[in-house]
């Protein structure tokens, strides 16, 4: 019930305002045509960035999966490093070096090439999972190898490129650092703009209340356009695929591999070298950097922590009884993932100061709206590794006589623990790229590596946000690298 609590605050704090602020200054703010404006530029964006991120993903996937492209075992590693590559990073380093490159068209670029992995892990792992003799059959019939791919391979493989397009969708939606650096106005930066100039929250609140609805609205309509789909991968022992031959087409396909790493992986940390051996604005200090990188792990570390405490009980009750409380249970967690950090902030600020002020402005709120925004992570990881457990093991132990909570813990918990550990390590990279949320309820005084890197770029003192920036991604790299390999090889959507 406490999970289910703050997984819905954030909820409960929009429906507040909006009722506290009345129809008439509702209306006002809906009927301005600033909203109508943002409305069109978010969702532009958001699809934009969808359809980039699908074309990328699929073909990466392909490629690495199902072809004879050279090297494509180092490809499939280097194509999902990305993940661990913050928006606003990547964003900080092109605006850097190419400043023409902002507005609508660098924010699209920065959020395709690092949001595509969302579809590219996905689509391997299903790819990897087919049974080759399906598509043997369809051959024999007389189907050629475009017909079959069509027909048999892109049904099965939608509803994971689905569920990877509708992350992106809703990534895109609460995305606040990339756009503000690419001085691209959506709704994220608005909300942010009108909560730190204006002593009325009302605004805020309402135009929050919207994004909220559109995020809901793609939801809907993602599981509308699924339906029933689901996988077919064919059973029995899986063997080795023959890799489909590119032929002359061989080189072209790494040519295009190589371009889209060096955009997205390449291009950011050449950048970041760059602004730290020839910046002439940077005057490194090592106390600052230190100190922000420590708060970073620290932050980070509390928030995963919290996370995977809260998380354990609904992941294990969604695993082994799928009764309505539980599964209502398990949608409310996911409605944080559903919303913007910024949106998230503002619920605890309205909630630290109407209910706890002595929070307000302190490191266990920020915890909170942490876990919070990246709950489902390690709830979804939880619930897969108890699945995996036969339940007949925890019979076995409650007829040798032991009690629920000896069961959990000599039984449940050891088998679970690979996937809190991955969950948890999610939580924890993806807090240390938090950027709205942090802006809004770290304590007066503390900085992390990701506010600290966004003043300076505010200001634009890029020599200056160099550090910050490289020592992000590096703290950020091995994380990200262990979780693309577990990820991937395992299917598990993020």
């Amino acid at each position: 019930m406490v999970t289910a609590a703050l997984a819905l605050l954030p909820v409960a704090y929009l429906g507040v305002r909006v009722l506290e602020s009345g129809g008439g200054a509702v209306a006002d703010v809906l009927g301005r045509p600033r909203t109508a404006e943002l409305v069109a530029r978010s969702l532009t964006l958001a699809a934009v960035v969808t359809a980039g991120c699908v074309a990328v993903g699929v073909s990466l996937a392909w490629l690495v999966v199902r072809t004879d492209l050279p090297g494509r075992r180092l490809v499939g590693v280097m194509a999902a490093l990305p993940l661990a590559v913050p928006s606003y990073v990547a964003a900080y380093t092109w605006i850097a070096a190419v400043p023409r490159v902002n507005g609508f068209t660098g924010s699209a670029l920065v959020l395709v090439l690092v949001s595509y992995p969302y579809v590219y892990l996905p689509a391997v792992a299903v790819l990897s999972r087919l049974d080759p003799a399906m598509e043997e059959v369809a051959r024999s019939l007389g189907h050629g190898r475009a017909r079959t791919f069509l027909t048999l391979v892109v049904p099965q493989l939608r509803p994971a490129v689905a569920a990877g397009g509708l992350l992106v969708a809703l990534y895109v939606l609460g995305e606040f650092g990339a756009v503000s650096i690419m001085r691209y106005q959506v709704f994220t930066t608005a909300i942010y703009t009108s909560y730190r100039a204006a002593f009325d929250r009302t605004p805020a609140a309402v135009l929050g209340m919207v994004l909220v609805a559109i995020a809901f609205v793609i939801v809907w309509a993602e599981a509308r356009s699924r339906g029933r789909a689901a996988y077919a991968l064919g059973g029995g022992a899986p063997r080795t695929r023959t890799p489909d031959r590119l032929g002359g087409w061989r080189w072209p396909a790494l040519g295009w591999c190589a371009v889209v790493l060096g955009l997205a992986a390449g291009f950011p940390v050449a950048g970041i070298g760059y602004w730290l051996v020839r910046g002439s604005s940077a005057s490194l200090d090592l106390a600052a950097l230190g100190s922000a990188g420590w708060t970073t792990l620290y932050v980070s570390a509390g928030g995963a922590a919290l996370a995977t405490v809260l998380a354990i009980p609904v992941g294990i009750l969604v695993a082994r009884r799928r009764s309505r409380p539980v599964r209502m249970l398990e949608q409310a967690t996911y409605v944080g993932h559903a919303l913007p950090g910024i949106v998230i902030a503002l619920a605890f600020v309205f909630f630290a100061v109407r209910f706890a002020y002595p929070l307000y402005q302190r490191t266990p709120l920020l915890l909170l709206a942490y876990a919070v925004l990246f709950l489902p992570a390690v709830v979804g990881a939880v619930r897969a590794s108890v699945l995996q457990s036969p339940p007949i093991l925890e019979d076995v132990a409650r007829s040798l006589g032991r009690r629920p909570l000896g069961v959990l813990r000599e039984v449940t918990l050891p088998l679970a623990v690979p996937g809190i550990g991955a969950g948890a390590a999610l939580v924890f990279l993806t807090c240390m790229k938090e950027l709205p949320a942090t802006l809004l309820l770290r304590p007066t005084g503390t900085e992390t590596l990701a506010t600290q890197l966004w003043t300076e770029t505010g200001s634009g003192a890029y020599a200056a946000a160099a550090p910050y920036a490289a020592l992000l991604m590096l703290l950020a790299a091995l994380p990200g690298y262990l979780l693309a390999q577990r990820l991937g090889k395992n299917g598990v959507t993020l």
